[in-house]
């Protein structure tokens, strides 16, 4: 799916202006640091500039690519699992980013998922840090 490449490649170069026409107005991003969905593309930019900034050494290193079901009737969408590692205060991370696309091939559901769990409460303290210094939270 080239909208992925071009997600991959725009997290990769740590470019937020790339990455911007690659998501849906109404995209929603569900993260494992927060319950309810990061909601709108202009909120979804805003994490991703956090993000940027907090991850070390990130890199993705596997994908996947095939459909997911993306409604209560079971509709299936054109979907990309990006694996990746990092670093967030000193922890490794190994998390998966789970991309669903809508009919124009832009991102509309984005899921993150991270393991293990002090590396998840150290990339939810350092994430609620940065929105909260850029005055998203």
């Amino acid at each position: 799916m080239e909208t992925a490449e071009r997600f991959r490649a725009a997290v990769e170069k740590r470019d937020l202006a790339a990455m911007e026409d690659l998501f849906t107005e109404d995209v929603r991003l569900y993260s494992p640091v927060k319950f309810t969905p990061f909601e709108g593309r202009p909120m979804v930019l805003g994490l991703f500039g956090v993000l940027l900034r907090v991850f070390e050494d990130f890199r993705y290193v596997g994908r996947f690519e095939g459909a997911a079901e993306t409604s209560a009737d079971g509709t299936e969408a054109p979907a990309e699992v990006l694996l990746f590692r990092a670093t967030v205060d000193g922890r490794e991370i190994h998390g998966i980013d789970l991309l669903h696309f809508d009919g124009a091939g832009r991102i509309k559901e984005f899921t993150v998922m991270v393991r293990p769990q002090s590396a998840v409460q150290a990339l939810g303290q350092a994430v609620l840090a940065g929105l909260v210094a850029d005055g998203l939270a």
